[in-house]
C-alpha cells in the first residue's frame, strides 16, 4: 500500500511540476536573474540527493510510522473514538500547523537556519525552489514529522494526503506564475499564493520573518506573521540572501557546503545582518 501511494503521489507531483513550469514560462511574474538551466540543474540534483537520503532512512518515514502507531495504539487519534472524517480533517490541520511552527524554528534556531538558508540562497524563485533543500534539512524534517505522527496517531492515508498536499502547495506557491490580482486576493484567504510566499524570500529582514505558511494561509494572520506585499514591490524586490547576491548559489557544491562555512557558526541565527523594516 505504501509503495502504491508513493508512486501515485510521485506521478501527481511530476504532473503539477510540468504544468507549473510551463505556466510560469508563459506567464512569468518576475524576470529571471540567472539562466534557467544553470539553476534548475542544481535544484533538481538537490531533490535527487534528498530522495536518496530519505530512502537510506529505511522504515523511518512518516507513512510507515503512522502504520506502526496504528498497530500499537500510539498517538492521540488512536486513543479516541471520533468519526473517521473528523480525525482525518484534524490530522491535516494540526500537521499543517506543526509545519508552520517548524518553519519558524528553522529561521530562529542557528543550527537549523544554517541548513535552511540553502533554500533561501536561491536568487530567483520558481517551481524548482520548492525542491531546493539541503539533505541534512530533509532528514531532520522527516524525523520531526515522524515524531508528530507518533504524537497525533493519524492514519497512514491522512499522512500521505498531507505530505502530498504540502508538496503540491509548495510547488505552487514557489512558482514564478503571474496570477490575476483578483484571483490571488481570493485564493490567499485560504491558501498560500506565489505572491504571498515570495515576500518570505525577500532579503529584507522583516519580510523574511513573515509568511511562513506553506499550505494554509490563515496561520500567518492568526499569529501575526502576515505581510501582504513586499515594500519594494514584486518586480523590484531582491530575492535570496543579502550577503550572497552572487552567482554561487546556483552551483551545487557551493550550496552543499554553505551550512558548514565558518561564518554560519559565528553569525546570528539569520546568518547575516540586515536592517529591519
Amino acid at each position: 500500500m505504501t509503495d502504491d501511494l508513493a508512486l501515485h503521489g510521485l506521478l501527481l507531483s511530476v504532473l503539477l511540476f510540468a504544468i507549473l513550469a510551463l505556466s510560469e514560462a508563459i506567464f512569468p511574474r518576475r524576470k529571471r536573474l540567472l539562466a534557467r538551466f544553470r539553476r534548475w540543474r542544481t535544484n533538481i540534483i538537490f531533490i535527487i540527493l534528498d530522495s536518496v537520503a530519505l530512502r537510506l532512512m529505511g522504515p523511518v518515514a512518516a507513512i510507515a510510522v503512522a502504520g506502526l502507531a496504528a498497530q500499537n495504539q500510539i498517538g492521540l487519534f488512536n486513543w479516541t473514538d471520533w468519526p473517521v472524517w473528523v480525525e482525518f480533517a484534524l490530522a491535516l490541520i494540526l500537521l499543517d500547523l506543526a509545519i508552520y511552527g517548524q518553519h519558524i524554528a528553522t529561521h530562529k534556531i542557528p543550527l537549523l537556519w544554517a541548513v535552511h538558508k540553502v533554500h533561501h540562497a536561491d536568487r530567483d524563485i520558481d517551481v524548482t525552489t520548492a525542491i531546493r533543500f539541503h539533505p541534512v534539512e530533509m532528514i531532520l524534517s522527516m524525523l520531526y514529522k515522524c515524531g508528530l505522527v507518533l504524537l497525533l496517531g493519524p492514519s497512514p492515508l491522512a499522512v500521505f494526503v498531507f505530505a502530498l498536499l504540502l508538496n503540491l502547495c509548495a510547488m505552487f506557491n514557489h512558482s514564478n506564475l503571474r496570477l490575476p490580482q483578483w484571483l490571488d486576493k481570493g485564493l490567499r484567504l485560504l491558501l498560500v499564493t506565489p505572491d504571498m510566499h515570495r515576500v518570505h524570500h525577500s532579503t529584507v529582514r522583516g519580510e523574511t520573518d513573515s509568511n511562513y505558511g506553506f499550505s494554509i494561509a490563515l496561520w500567518d494572520r492568526i499569529f501575526g506573521t502576515y505581510i501582504a506585499q513586499p515594500e519594494a514591490g514584486h518586480d523590484k524586490m531582491t530575492i535570496g540572501l543579502e550577503e550572497y547576491q552572487i552567482d554561487s548559489p546556483a552551483e551545487l557544491w557551493w550550496s552543499l557546503a554553505l551550512p558548514f562555512q565558518q561564518r554560519n557558526r559565528t553569525n546570528n541565527a539569520r546568518g547575516y545582518k540586515r536592517n529591519s523594516t
